[in-house]
């Protein structure tokens, strides 16, 4: 259920009452306490100026010849955007100084253009290093920079599929498992210690010990990748529950521990348990079976099996992306503590040791493995995008079938993104924030966060670009930590505290028509669909298109954890055979 808790200081009323002491209302920013429907005076510009920009606190000085030229009129402008191919940010902030000098003056004192300047403080988008292919599907090359980056994969539309509860992700994944001959690839935070859980780890053991009855053994490998600190918390834990496999197949199976190497030394002695989590996580959500892969923000847990609402997207029968993610999480996995039969740990040799070694060395180490993964797939990709593309005229699709490539055309391409920052690895806040700021006027742009705590680029972004927001939050009673014990009791209003503090800073601006908030709620159920993003982009020159990324969670906790998403784009010129 939605509830739009967050369109009016009344409603904020409601939500953040319980903040404050009793016999004390909160008092909403641009009017009297509980006038309903009350509005901001917009401010001028100097005063957004101080409220948007100057909290980076930051000593930057943005020039204003860009103001200056304005005057010039907006031919000045629209010609310059041929000029910056490589600018397509700084394009679009002309794009729109443009259009704001047409604009009636009535219209222009309602929001100050001193607030378009915050997408210059955005990372410039990296450089095509190719020429737009002629031949390629419409409308791919506003996404084209990103393989520079990262590799591109096309698949069918007809081979995505949404799913839509938790019941059905774990039968999925329980199905996948028994059939699977090759490979089983588990990434999460942790495994859980109940009943379904034990239920997933007994349909391993089963498969794995029909593939060694089998009269021509497939040599199936089961690798699963988990949370050091968040793994091996209490006695019975993730380590104790797949410590039976590794002791039965340890030939077969292997299990690696993710540790941070920012939590080291005095301050790995002092933090406790729960609290050191907070450092960094292992938090990549890949389950992997042959050449089928589930990507998720689910963990492996009863409840993400049952009562807490997560996103899963399945693609069935994509070999690249799966090879993708077996070597992504290969290479994680080298840089990770390896679990013994006896429970205890010890790094691959010749690896730098994540908390006892030098960190400077092992995040250099991390950084090369993974960074050497990336760009191999990209490379390949980018062949198969020529021969796909660009090979002889005369080789029909017949040929292709007969070569034994029976898949349908793409009319899907996925961009996995990765963003694990110990080792200098940022590309997805690279392509997020690129993405938010040529959000254009009549774009509708949808966040969605189990945890809202942007970070202060984004916030900018947001509240500085001129598309509409619809915002999806976790209401205090779906929050995970939601009447839980002791100091965790108190982060669902820590987390009301900062969604109030935001939709004042959109009052006082008044842009509540096109930044808005809502709730999820669902009796007995917790909200964990964290970074589902979904853009509607109408670029010039071209017909509606719709990206859909499952990206992170906006947050700042998000940039200390490795982590990896997928932005997943589709060419809407045809139907497709199942819609997205």
């Amino acid at each position: 259920m939605l509830r739009p808790a967050l369109c009016s200081p009344t409603a904020w009323l409601q939500l953040g009452a319980h903040l404050c002491p009793p016999g004390r209302k909160p008092k909403p920013r641009g009017g009297p306490a509980g006038a309903p429907g009350s509005r901001a005076r917009p401010l001028s510009a100097r005063a957004v100026v101080n409220k948007v920009l100057a909290r980076r606190k930051r000593k930057r000085r943005v020039s204003m010849a860009a103001a200056a030229a304005a005057a010039a009129g907006p031919v000045f402008w629209r010609r310059l955007l041929g000029l910056l191919p490589g600018r397509p940010g700084l394009a679009a902030l002309l794009g729109r100084l443009s259009d704001r000098l047409g604009r009636n003056p009535d219209r222009r004192r309602r929001r100050s253009p001193w607030l378009l300047l915050a997408p210059l403080l955005s990372p410039a988008v990296p450089v095509v290093t190719s020429p737009p292919c002629c031949l390629c599907a419409e409308g791919v090359h506003r996404f084209q920079w990103i393989r520079n980056l990262v590799p591109e994969f096309g698949v069918s539309s007809s081979h995505v599929r949404v799913l839509s509860s938790p019941a059905e992700f774990f039968e999925l994944m329980k199905g996948q498992i028994k059939v699977a001959k090759r490979r089983v690839v588990m990434a999460s935070l942790y495994l859980g210690i109940g009943p379904l859980e034990q239920e997933l780890v007994d349909c391993l053991e089963s498969t794995l010990e029909k593939s060694l009855q089998a009269k021509f053994p497939s040599g199936l490998r089961v690798s699963i990748l988990l949370d050091f600190t968040r793994g091996s918390r209490g006695r019975k834990n993730s380590r104790t529950m797949l410590l039976p496999l590794l002791q039965r197949f340890p030939e077969q199976v292997r299990v690696s521990l993710f540790h941070t190497p920012n939590l080291r030394g005095l301050l790995r002695l002092l933090i406790p348990e729960r609290f050191n989590e907070t450092i960094g996580l292992q938090h990549i959500k890949v389950y992997l079976f042959d050449n089928n892969v589930i990507l998720s923000g689910a963990n492996l847990s009863d409840s993400y099996f049952t009562n807490r609402q997560d996103r899963y997207v399945f693609l069935q029968d994509c070999p690249e992306i799966a090879d993708f993610f077996t070597e992504l999480v290969d290479a994680v996995g080298d840089v990770s503590l390896q679990l013994q039969g006896d429970d205890t740990v010890q790094m691959v040799e010749g690896m730098v040791h994540p908390y006892k070694g030098d960190r400077a060395a092992y995040c250099r180490a991390a950084n090369k493995r993974v960074m050497d993964v990336i760009n191999s797939a990209r490379m390949r990709q980018q062949m198969l995008h020529a021969q796909t593309f660009h090979s002889d005229p005369l080789l029909t699709q017949e040929d292709a079938a007969a070569a034994g490539d029976r898949r349908p055309a793409p009319d899907t391409w996925i961009y996995p993104l990765i963003q694990m920052k110990p080792f200098e690895i940022q590309i997805d806040e690279i392509v997020t924030e690129t993405l938010l700021t040529e959000a254009e006027r009549g774009a509708k742009v949808y966040l969605t966060t189990g945890y809202f705590n942007l970070t202060q680029a984004y916030m900018d972004l947001v509240l500085g670009t001129r598309a509409e927001y619809q915002i999806l939050l976790a209401s205090p009673e779906v929050n995970g930590f939601f009447g839980a014990k002791g100091v965790a009791g108190a982060i669902p209003a820590a987390y009301v505290h900062i969604e109030r503090q935001f939709y004042s800073e959109v009052c006082s601006l008044g842009q509540q028509e096109r930044v808005q908030l809502q709730e999820y709620w669902r009796r007995d159920w917790t909200f964990h669909a964290k970074g589902r993003f979904t853009g509607t982009w109408r670029p010039r020159s071209l017909s509606s298109r719709r990206a859909e990324p499952c990206s992170s969670s906006f947050t700042r906790k998000a940039f200390l954890d490795n982590s990896t998403y997928a932005l997943t784009y589709r060419d809407n010129s045809h139907p497709p055979e199942r819609p997205l």
